[in-house]
């Protein structure tokens, strides 16, 4: 590699840069971040999921789920209850606020998402898959040295 502008890890930080900042922009209106917005996408595909349910399958670690959950919750987008079988589980709620913001806040990503393929022609179900493989690659990578 001659140049750091060929760098892989170079190119998608730049990336996530952009269409983080893109993304901010586009959701701020509603007072609600992208990590929160995709908390609460999760929630709305199904609702009542604990807080290490929701950081292991938006991939991030608990502590910073307990932080996003907290922020949302002092927003009133969504609330704690305990589990019904195990009181020291705490199921993450969407709350009423939360559902007449998703038609909004669905629209304001789709919109990003028409943005984006625009940018990239034909080429948007390429850079989906090599993203999801390069969402994975941290965990090939352990597997393989263990």
């Amino acid at each position: 590699m001659e140049n750091i502008e060929d760098s892989i890890a170079f190119l998608i930080t730049k990336a996530e840069q952009r269409i983080g900042r893109r993304a901010r922009e586009m959701l701020a209106r509603f007072g609600v971040t992208p990590i929160q917005y995709a908390v609460l996408k999760a929630l709305w595909g199904d609702d009542g999921q604990s807080g290490s349910e929701l950081a292991t399958r938006l991939v991030i670690d608990n502590a910073t789920m307990t932080g996003l959950i907290d922020r949302l919750e002092s927003a009133g987008l969504v609330t704690r209850k305990p589990d019904k079988s195990d009181r020291r589980i705490q199921r993450i709620h969407i709350t009423p606020k939360a559902r007449s913001l998703r038609r909004s806040l669905d629209a304001e990503m789709e919109k990003l998402n028409r943005e984006i393929a625009s940018q990239l022609g034909g080429r948007m179900s390429v850079l989906r898959t090599a993203l999801k493989d390069l969402a994975r690659f941290d965990r090939r990578e352990r597997k393989g040295r263990a």
